[in-house]
């Protein structure tokens, strides 16, 4: 019996693996793609890295749909992954939870503490990406050219909503977990961060009555994986 290779996955067509022993991320810095590349970072693990490019499509490319039929960054390949077979992955959180758990690192051991770091990631998922997502189209992109400002108005009010939950949820905690850093703090402070940064909405939410999310999203990104995990991958020169 013949076991799959890395080659044998089409996407490896777009993108050949220099080092294929390593893990494949196909990406791109957004608020989703930076979470896998942060936690890589902060885990140190060997991998290759290739642009996944929205300027030409390349989401949309038969071979990259091979490996995410729904077509959005980030996806992995892992050549060791569960029985030593490969294992081809799309889904962020998914992602950090497979990654977490193969090293045993930034996610606790313990099961009550597991469920509990899963349930942020999964708030992350469901309300906090898609709601700063809907922000920041009606604020800075087509949707901010619409004259009714219901639809913005009402994700400004979702937004702030999530942004109060997790500052009560922080009140007297370094992380989202108490005093260990993991992936539910991954999840969610790149989003964060793209709300006041790059989609612009720091007055629009109020954010500066956020004291505690701020306080740990300075924290956040501070740390050296994160800084390095921001940019990965570098656009091309």
């Amino acid at each position: 019996m013949t076991h799959p290779q890395l080659s044998d996955f089409p996407i490896t067509q777009k993108w050949p693996a220099q080092h294929p022993e390593r893990l494949q991320l196909y990406s791109l810095p957004t608020p989703n793609g930076v979470k896998v590349s942060i936690l890589l970072e902060e885990l140190g693990l060997p991998y290759e890295v290739h642009r996944v490019d929205f300027g030409s499509n390349d989401q949309l490319s038969p071979e990259f749909i091979s490996l995410n039929p729904n077509n959005k960054i980030p996806a992995i390949i892992d050549p060791d992954g569960p029985g030593g077979q490969p294992l081809a992955l799309f889904e962020s959180g998914a992602i950090l939870v497979y990654l977490a758990e193969k090293t045993g690192r930034f996610i606790p051991q313990d099961a009550a503490g597991r469920y509990a770091a899963l349930q942020w990631v999964m708030f992350q998922m469901g309300g906090v990406g898609p709601m700063f997502g809907q922000l920041g189209f009606f604020h800075k992109f087509a949707g901010k050219d619409y004259e009714d400002k219901r639809p913005r108005d009402r994700y400004v009010a979702e937004c702030k909503r999530l942004l109060g939950v997790l500052d009560k949820h922080l009140s007297g905690k370094e992380w989202m977990l108490g005093s260990d850093y993991g992936i539910a703090d991954i999840a969610l402070f790149p989003w964060i961060r793209n709300l006041v940064g790059f989609y612009e909405a720091r007055e629009l939410v109020g954010f500066d009555e956020f004291k505690q999310v701020q306080r740990v999203l300075d924290a956040f990104v501070a740390r050296p994986a994160v800084q390095r995990g921001l940019a990965i991958p570098a656009a091309p020169r």
